[in-house]
């Protein structure tokens, strides 16, 4: 990694763990390019952030190829390289059941959650493998999806699963070329969509039940540790959760 510029990308970086994470990595002193889908979310966090020239809003679609080039292509014109991708974009369908679930509403998910997170991982790869110095690191957001469903998540959840997949096989290609690549497993971090969390939010055996959330910057501040070890050294798996949620165990 190069220690007089380092350099990430932020995907979904406007909003929920997106922001937390981009506003934790520019208080350590990264140059961040922070991609989503709308322009002002993105430039209201580059403001809060004060960064100034170490902060770049760049308007992202990551389930287009073009799009996603565009971001690596404009961040290595504006710093030269590609120290960090934090692989964060996603989307949830409704929370119907699956029988009623449109090929459409999949599709979408699919997109966002799988094929975006592998079209940035493949850039990522190209920018690191060609840089000088060689190499660098990939955070992919799986989610406590990645290992159990909530009911009526089936295109989530397996999205998420399938991000373990890209986790692991990203993390074995990687290897000749310098680039560590991990996963963060996220539990019920406060954003403005998980707020409806302490509402109620139904369980395994059918009931409505409220759960606790973690506070949000406690996610960046575990993107920033992951983030800032050597190349040599990776968390493959890293799961940060509110300690009482229903997770470990049977509800």
């Amino acid at each position: 990694m190069s220690e007089a510029k380092r350099v990430a990308i932020v995907t979904g970086a406007g909003t929920g763990i997106g922001r937390a994470a981009a506003l934790a990595l520019l208080q350590d002193g990264w140059h961040v390019a922070l991609a989503g889908r709308r322009r002002e979310p993105l430039q209201a966090v580059v403001q809060e952030s004060a960064a100034g020239a170490r902060a770049l809003a760049w308007p992202t679609d990551v389930a287009q190829a073009a799009s996603v080039q565009a971001l690596f292509d404009t961040t290595v014109q504006t710093w030269g390289r590609v120290d960090l991708l934090f692989n964060n974009a996603g989307v949830n369908a409704p929370g119907v059941p699956l029988e009623d679930l449109t090929l459409s509403q999949w599709k979408d998910v699919v997109d966002i959650n799988l094929t975006g997170m592998f079209l940035c991982i493949q850039q990522a790869f190209r920018v690191m493998k060609a840089q000088s110095p060689r190499g660098g690191r990939i955070i992919n957001n799986g989610s406590i999806s990645a290992h159990a469903p909530r009911p009526n998540s089936i295109a989530y959840t397996a999205t998420k699963h399938g991000v373990t997949g890209l986790t692991k096989a990203a993390s074995l290609d990687g290897r000749k070329y310098d680039i560590a690549v991990g996963q963060i497993d996220i539990g019920n971090a406060a954003t403005e969509l998980a707020m409806r969390m302490t509402q109620g939010v139904p369980q395994a055996n059918g009931q409505i039940a409220s759960e606790p959330l973690l506070d949000v910057d406690i996610v960046g501040e575990s993107v920033r540790y992951m983030a800032n070890l050597p190349l040599e050294a990776n968390v493959l798996f890293h799961t940060v959760m509110a300690t009482k949620m229903p997770f470990v165990g049977r509800g």
